[in-house]
């Protein structure tokens, strides 16, 4: 069964109000559904433009902007559950910073479902920023997403670069892996990026990426945004020779929209040129 998925190259607004961000939200969302995408993916943090609601105070600190934000967490929530049931379609909605403790803060991605189911998986590895100066803390545990076009991960940007991570969702199932990615230079885009491949090629599935965009000098946490989304695809029969199906331009405004199908994982991994996937386990007796 193919499956159209539409990522983001998101950029972060100066919102007037809820009303400014509810438009902004829905004429994305239309722009993605008029196209067909059954699974739309947002980037890593693209919530943090709801500070712009709460005045200069709020916007220009990085705990304030982790406090005040819960108090729309819920409206954020019951938003995006009903246009995932509305257009029926899924909708992973990048990160939220949410509060599980006093003060203490996980990096959560949600994953609404067409029949108004919720899952969520949080950020396991902190980047320096997020440990050292904005206090987030790692999430724990893996979950695997069941749809009905297949099984879907999650790593959430940093965590893409680590194959461990990626290799125990495939083992659980999941044969398409949403990145969504916040990277304020060339160089953490690349990093992502090449993760992103690089996961594609070892466990012979699909990997996408979502990036967020442009500046908000305003922001404290995503003032500098630089990325480009992509889909990518194992490197073997019957994908594109380079393991790029499409990407967007760098640092455009736009969804990158593409066809893919869970299925054939499948098969490349019984009749591929290569089996990375099976051969997985080998590489340890080879060192040893």
């Amino acid at each position: 069964m193919n499956l159209k998925i539409a990522t983001a190259q998101y950029d972060i607004s100066f919102l007037e109000d809820w009303e400014a961000y509810r438009v902004k939200i829905i004429t994305w969302i239309d722009a993605a559904i008029a196209q067909g995408a059954n699974l739309l993916l947002f980037p890593e943090y693209f919530s943090m433009e709801l500070a712009s609601l709460f005045g200069k105070e709020v916007y220009s600190s990085l705990s304030l902007q982790l406090h005040s934000l819960q108090s729309v967490h819920n409206d954020f929530f019951e938003f995006f559950q009903k246009l995932a049931q509305h257009n029926k379609c899924y909708i992973q909605t990048g990160t939220f910073p949410v509060a599980v403790d006093t003060g203490v803060y996980v990096n959560r991605a949600y994953l609404f479902y067409p029949d108004g189911k919720v899952n969520y998986q949080d950020k396991l590895l902190m980047t320096r920023f997020e440990k050292e100066q904005w206090l987030i803390s790692p999430g724990t545990g893996l979950k695997v997403f069941d749809t009905e076009y297949g099984a879907i991960g999650i790593n959430i940007c940093y965590d893409s670069e680590f194959p461990i991570i990626a290799r125990k969702l495939v083992e659980m199932g999941a044969n398409l892996i949403l990145v969504p990615s916040c990277t304020d230079t060339v160089a953490g885009y690349n990093r992502v990026k090449i993760g992103c491949q690089a996961r594609a090629l070892e466990n012979q599935c699909y990997v996408v990426q979502s990036s967020l965009v442009g500046t908000a000098e305003w922001s404290e946490a995503v003032d500098i945004n630089t990325g480009a989304a992509a889909i990518y695809t194992p490197v073997d029969r019957g994908y594109p020779d380079d393991g790029l199906l499409i990407k967007g331009e760098m640092n455009a405004v736009e969804w990158v929209i593409g066809d893919i199908d869970l299925s054939s994982c499948a098969t490349v991994r019984e009749q591929g040129q290569v089996f990375n996937y099976r051969d997985w386990p080998f590489q340890f007796d080879s060192v040893n």
